[in-house]
């Protein structure tokens, strides 16, 4: 499955890129799936990604939890925590 990751923030900055598209396993079908299988794209993803728990994901812009299938999607988003008012 193809998928156009879309980074923000601190992890856009460590991965050094906004957005890319990547042919997505088969065996990759939660967002944490992805998350675990990002990590291993190299030391960049791994830096970037290295605490998941607290990285955000959004599926076609709507926030979802990690165990959320990631099937049928056409962009995810990651980025951290935010905060604001």
């Amino acid at each position: 499955m193809k998928v156009k990751l879309v980074y923000f923030a601190w992890v856009r900055e460590r991965i050094d890129k906004p957005e890319e598209e990547i042919d997505i396993p088969e065996t990759v079908v939660t967002g944490r799936d992805l998350l675990n299988h990002l990590k291993t794209l190299g030391e960049e993803y791994e830096a970037a990604l290295q605490y998941p728990e607290v990285i955000r994901l959004a599926i076609n812009q709507e926030h979802v939890d990690h165990d959320e299938p990631i099937a049928g999607a056409r962009e995810i988003g990651i980025f951290p925590p935010m905060t604001g008012g």
